[in-house]
């Protein structure tokens, strides 16, 4: 495949299209073209990048703004990793184009509300699309085929994470990077069944889900946090409110302290105070909720 940098370079025609085009923007933003879907490097905070699309800009690149893209699909760290993203997504589109899956009408009722449209994925493997939301619908004979520790009772399997039971089921019938992102999906959802399902044993780090029971037994006794606001009373501070192992409920104790902002940064899966450094606190507070308590 080649890849052109230049603004007024032609789209590769070569077999195997859509090809890339990258160039620059009128604002000066490496972006490329794919069949009809554009993409951008787009600066971010702190000196990152992200990765931004856009769809039938209609103009030449070297015409495009900052403006035609939306969406954030991830952070980037270079350019090289920009480059790479977008071969990638030029080689689902030619799977998927192999594939040949149909577009149809479609006037069903789903879980989402009704459907708007609909792609055939294969007999009895169809995808809805609504006004709000969208997923999978198997038929009873293709449901019958997905693992018990993942089937679905009524064949429905929602889009934002369902959608990769499907493809785990029927991997035939998704793009490498589709499966890529499935596999991912079920290992961070369904770690179980991923183990099961494959003999394999996640590792630390492996599956969200999995690296979150961890860290719930191994801070069950540790005061979590559970809200946080900048101190307006104690400049410097967050103040926080804090359960144990970070329950919620009514049942819950709730505490609050005070965390110097240089401390306070959030893990993957909640702030655990240090009692030797995050001092309990019962003065005023910046809590709406808390100021109600005062007597």
């Amino acid at each position: 495949m080649s890849v052109h940098s230049s603004s007024s370079a032609k789209p590769d025609a070569t077999p195997g299209s859509p090809g890339v085009l990258f160039g620059r923007s009128a604002d000066g933003l490496l972006v490329a073209l794919v069949g009809e879907t554009a993409f951008a490097m787009v600066p971010g905070r702190e000196g990152k990048y992200f990765l931004a699309s856009g769809w039938r800009i209609g103009r030449p690149i070297r015409e495009w703004m900052r403006s035609d893209f939306y969406g954030h699909s991830g952070e980037l760290a270079d350019e090289a990793a920009f480059h790479l993203k977008v071969q990638e997504n030029a080689e689902h589109q030619r799977e998927k184009r192999a594939l040949g899956r149909k577009d149809i009408f479609s006037s069903a009722n789903t879980p989402w509300g009704p459907s708007q449209g609909a792609t055939l994925y294969a007999e009895g493997v169809t995808a809805h699309s609504t006004a709000g939301h969208g997923g999978f619908k198997l038929s009873a004979e293709r449901n019958r085929e997905v693992h018990p520790m993942l089937r679905s009772a009524g064949g429905w399997y929602e889009e934002d994470a369902e959608w990769a039971i499907v493809s785990f089921t029927f991997p035939h019938l998704f793009t490498a990077y589709e499966r890529r992102h499935a596999e991912r999906t079920i290992k961070d959802s369904w770690p179980d069944a991923w183990e099961v399902l494959t003999g394999n044993t996640l590792a630390p780090g492996d599956s969200r889900t999995k690296d979150q029971r961890t860290f719930e037994v191994q801070h069950a006794a540790d005061w979590i946090v559970i809200s946080a606001i900048s101190s307006e009373q104690e400049k410097g501070f967050v103040e926080v409110v804090a359960t144990m192992g970070g329950r919620r409920g009514e049942a819950a104790e709730e505490r609050r302290f005070l965390v110097p902002e240089a401390d306070y940064k959030m893990g993957r899966f909640g702030f655990v105070i240090d009692p030797a450094r995050h001092a309990v606190y019962d003065g005023p507070s910046s809590f709406i909720g808390w100021q109600r308590r005062a007597p």
